[in-house]
């Protein structure tokens, strides 16, 4: 999970765009679809193997979206206690995400980044990360951002991929369509550091962009 922006729009709207990065010979994904659990209603792209997502919104008026990684390039373990993905759905179903973060036991869990976007008494934008042994939550600006994965960019990456996304700014009009657009093509001709990442063994294998327009909120998946 490798690369996400965030995009405010008026009257507290926004459009939230992944591209998911993930080894080629992972099990595919499935498409999305609405689920059911523990009478909550969750909109989410099922991981192929461990069942969870990495992206989802749910009837608690909430979007989660994970990143691989926390602040720094970690080495992986090769066994961990509990799928990422499937933090992402438990903190999608609690009622107060503030609560279920403190809550949540994360010891054994690989490190992670996820963005978090809350709409029930006011619209909050948080970062929340998880760095092996501490939780970080931060609220960010309703403003534009991009994250990129530790795993898979260093310092100096990730700061000429937040000048693609600056220009991209300067040159288009916050919508769908553009974001999308900018996933796909963004970048310098390097295909091991452009949005859309090819490193042969692994690469972008899907886009997923989710869309508030007031009540409205829907999913755009794109397997690539």
């Amino acid at each position: 999970m490798c690369t996400v922006t965030y995009l405010p729009l008026t009257n507290n709207n926004f459009i939230l765009t992944s591209s998911r990065d993930v080894p080629y010979a992972r099990k595919e994904a499935t498409q999305p679809k609405i689920y059911t659990e523990n009478d909550v209603e969750l909109n989410y792209p099922k991981d192929g193997e461990a069942g969870g997502t990495w992206i989802g919104t749910s009837s608690k008026n909430r979007l989660i979206c994970l990143l691989n990684g926390g602040f720094y390039y970690h080495t992986s373990f090769s066994n961990y206690k509990q799928s990422r993905g499937i933090i992402v759905k438990e903190l999608l179903k609690v009622d107060d995400i503030r609560k279920g973060i403190k809550e949540i036991e994360l010891t054994g869990v690989e490190q992670f980044t996820m963005v978090i976007v809350d709409w029930n008494d006011e619209l909050e934008l948080l970062e929340f990360v998880w760095d092996g042994e501490k939780k970080h939550l931060k609220k960010m600006k309703h403003e534009s951002q991009i994250w990129s994965s530790s795993t898979l960019y260093d310092r100096s990456i990730k700061k000429m991929r937040k000048e693609w996304f600056s220009d991209w700014q300067e040159k288009n009009t916050f919508d769908q369509k553009n974001i999308l657009e900018f996933h796909h093509t963004a970048g310098i001709g390097d295909s091991a550091i452009d949005i859309k990442m090819d490193r042969k063994v692994g690469g972008t294998v899907s886009i997923t962009s989710v869309i508030k327009e007031d009540k409205k909120v829907s999913m755009k998946y794109e397997s690539i």
